[in-house]
């Protein structure tokens, strides 16, 4: 045991085995799963607002749950992992299997808004709790520094939930939702790397490694499989979990890569679905409809009308964001608010450029139109 807590020491092993054994793993795992809700007709059947036309195998996110869970567990046991650090994982597998379980119920029978809600916030409350993790400090944002415990308490459970659900919302095409929740996890991850955070190493690669091989099927035209409720509530939740905790590592000043911008540079990472998430809420509310009320005014969906594929709108939704990042990371020198403004302005023009143009184009053909008449 000794000895491979001493091979799993090196930062390139522990990374190499991280992220290729949950992928093995996966490869098979998700042709067990895809063979067993075949067998119990487990399917998801295309409904008005679908963008698919056939019936197709759902509870990936069970897929990526167990490879992730198995990784973990066993990094656990031969990773040189502090007493504190097998609290933290303890505590997000817990977290992670009350989401999961939530995902499944929701994805078979259904589950009320509230109710979800309330689940989100416990699990969010359960690793706050324990581990104390939270956002304490906004870096002089609207000249804030330090926040008052009960209002950072507060204030992280409300973003755990809020983020749960936003990416919840944006599964909805091939690809898209594996590939956000990859970049998110390549950005911060890198940053657990540079400082040589073992843990949070150990659990954003574990990931990666899962979302490839999700992804894998989830692209497959003859073997496809959808994430569903079971894998967004959950992988939903490790992204402000992995956000949380760049920002209190980067607070730290003993670390190597410390950002002076943090709270911008998170703000980039998960950018796509909190716009996506405010945008459709901002739709549904003025149109006089309950913001959980379910419809096709998603970015993505906007972009399939353009006549996008699936891949390609999901490819153009994972360059956008990775631009995003890249800006806020060469902004890193400006005033944090002045970031924060040229940030808010960036996200919504790039995101929906496609929109832009496509309007332009069509004023243009009717100015046209009107001339020939």
């Amino acid at each position: 045991m000794n000895y491979l807590q001493d091979l799993f020491s090196n930062l390139y092993i522990l990374g190499f085995f991280a992220i290729s054994i949950p992928l093995l793993i996966s490869l098979r795992m998700f042709l067990i799963i895809i063979y067993s809700v075949r067998l119990k007709n487990l399917m998801d059947d295309p409904v008005d607002r679908s963008v698919h036309e056939r019936k197709t195998p759902t509870m990936g996110g069970v897929g990526i749950f167990i490879t992730f869970s198995i990784a973990l567990l066993v990094w656990g046991m031969v990773a040189p992992l502090l007493k504190e650090d097998l609290i933290r994982l303890l505590s997000i597998i817990v977290a992670c299997i009350m989401l999961l379980f939530l995902g499944i119920k929701d994805d078979l029978i259904g589950f009320s808004p509230i109710k979800k809600l309330i689940v989100q916030a416990c699990a969010a409350f359960i690793v706050v709790g324990i581990t104390d993790l939270r956002i304490t400090n906004l870096d002089g944002l609207f000249g804030v520094f330090e926040i008052p415990y009960a209002i950072s308490v507060a204030l992280t459970i409300f973003i755990f939930t809020f983020l749960i659900n936003s990416y919840n919302l944006i599964d909805g095409i091939d690809g898209l939702a594996g590939s956000i929740a990859l970049i998110s996890c390549i950005s911060f991850g890198a940053v657990f790397c540079l400082n040589q955070n073992h843990l949070l190493i150990l659990v954003t690669l574990t990931l990666i490694g899962s979302l490839l091989g999700f992804l894998r099927f989830n692209m497959s035209k003859k073997h496809r499989i959808f994430m569903g409720d079971s894998g967004t509530m959950f992988i939903g939740f490790l992204l402000p979990y992995f956000a949380f905790s760049f920002l209190m590592v980067n607070g730290q000043e003993n670390h190597v890569a410390v950002l002076s911008n943090g709270i911008i540079f998170a703000l980039a990472v998960l950018s796509f679905p909190i716009l996506d998430t405010l945008r459709v809420f901002i739709i549904r509310i003025s149109n006089g409809k309950s913001p959980f009320m379910a419809d096709k005014n998603h970015i993505h969906h906007r972009l399939l009308s353009l006549g996008l594929g699936h891949r390609q709108a999901s490819f153009w939704i994972a360059v956008t964001n990775c631009f995003v990042i890249v800006i806020a990371l060469s902004i890193s020198a400006l005033n944090i608010n002045l970031q924060f403004l040229i940030i808010t302005f960036l996200i919504p023009l790039v995101y929906l450029i496609p929109f832009i143009v496509v309007r332009e184009e069509g004023k243009i053909k009717i100015a046209k139109l009107k001339e020939s008449k």
